[in-house]
């Protein structure tokens, strides 16, 4: 079946074409006639697999339709998402879809200044993409109303849907209309989490998993190298100078992580740009822009960025740490080979992760497929004339300061 032949408005249609949608992924086709049809939707799909115009795009067209035929104002649907990086994302693909329609999208988030958002939603805002943290503080400050929304999504929902987060849901769900459809998405969704989210969901709501016993998608390949942790850097060096021309992300598991891998990539004259919690909103709105357009082909960053971004053509991802969250592997991984593209995934395991290993691939319910390095292979990488040359400038630059105290000592008794 192809969106031509969906009951869709004439200028959604365009838009799809505009982009290159004719045909329904998987997910999209289950999901779209039962959000068309105002029912609650609770989908698990992999990675990659179009879950944002599945709710998107009918929710955009129910909008269209109803201020066609009538006068609107407040807010139709919100969009609850857990991250700056995703409300942006999410945004974007919303305003492509609403192009050419009465729909006003807008994407609300923290690190920038509230006064020009708050100004914003006076002009007549129907979809509202939102991070809890913005979202609350208007709605404390009574400029945010949610009294006229009746659809509410939460996208990644696994994670927004987290021990601690669920009375959040329950209170803004008591401040929407009494009918209002309830739409969840995520790649993972664990036993616990699977309960609190049918508790917020009409009894017969519909339930989509799509390739629910493979959470890693058949168009990645993902392998596991063994390498101990103070040598990580120097095969993540060896791995992108090999791969010059190709996008790669590489997740870390801390800030701290992050700038150091950094650094030392820049050491070794490999460019690269990092994303972390502590990165102010334009430095990580930088980031991601330098990586999207090509600026700059080596992203570092924290699990922050591995739920639900996607950009366009990342070839390899490079697992530097093992996630300490098991879920967050297949969302780490899922940030390649997306729609009808293939990718590669690498993990380097260090001996003290085998642990972390063991329960992502029991998580998986598959081994991870082991790329063998030999001993001969494995000193030449950590011992490459490039890493030697840096390891000499640090020892000789660590005996210089030494050498430094040491005459300054000598001074001091002297006197």
């Amino acid at each position: 079946m192809k969106f031509e032949q969906y009951y869709l408005s004439a200028e959604i249609k365009k838009n799809l074409r505009q982009l290159g949608f004719v045909r329904p992924t998987d997910i999209q086709f289950k999901a779209i006639p039962s959000i068309l049809n105002d029912e609650d939707v609770l989908a698990i799909a992999q990675t990659g697999t179009g879950k944002t115009a599945a709710f998107a795009i009918p929710v955009v067209d129910k909008i269209q339709r109803y201020k066609t035929s009538k006068r609107s104002y407040g807010i139709k649907c919100i969009v609850l998402v857990p991250t700056r990086e995703l409300a942006v994302q999410i945004g974007e693909v919303f305003k492509k879809i609403a192009a050419h329609t009465k729909v006003m999208v807008f994407t609300l988030h923290g690190g920038v200044e509230q006064d020009t958002q708050i100004a914003k939603l006076q002009d007549g805002i129907d979809v509202l993409i939102a991070t809890p943290g913005r979202m609350f503080d208007l709605i404390n400050q009574q400029v945010l109303k949610l009294d006229k929304i009746n659809t509410l999504v939460l996208d990644e929902a696994d994670h927004m849907l987290d021990l601690g987060f669920i009375e959040d849901i329950k209170y803004i769900k008591k401040m929407l209309r009494q009918r209002h459809q309830t739409l969840f998405f995520s790649a993972t969704l664990n036993d616990e989490i699977k309960k609190l989210a049918y508790s917020q969901v009409k009894s017969e709501a519909i339930r989509i998993q799509v390739s629910p016993k493979d959470r890693i998608s058949k168009n990645v390949r993902h392998f596991v190298m063994f390498v101990e942790m103070d040598d990580k850097r120097f095969f993540l060096d060896r791995f992108l100078k090999d791969h010059p021309d190709d996008k790669v992300i590489v997740f870390v598991r801390t800030k701290v992580r992050a700038e150091r891998v950094a650094k030392a990539m820049e050491r070794a004259g490999v460019a690269a740009m990092n994303i972390h919690g502590d990165k102010d909103q334009g430095q990580r709105a930088e980031a991601m822009q330098a990586f999207r357009d090509g600026a700059c082909r080596v992203l570092i960053a924290t699990d922050v960025s591995a739920r639900g971004i996607d950009v366009p053509d990342v070839e390899y991802v490079i697992n530097y740490d093992l996630p300490e969250k098991v879920e967050n592997y297949v969302h780490r991984v899922g940030r390649t080979g997306r729609g009808e593209k293939k990718g590669e995934a690498y993990s380097f395991c260090s001996s003290e992760e085998k642990e972390l290993l063991e329960a992502i691939e029991d998580f998986i319910t598959k081994p991870i497929e082991e790329m063998k390095v030999s001993k001969k292979g494995y000193a030449e990488i950590v011992r490459t004339p490039d890493t030697a040359e840096l390891d000499l400038k640090a020892l000789v630059a660590e005996h210089d300061a030494w050498m430094s105290g040491k005459k300054s000592k000598k001074k001091r008794k002297k006197k």
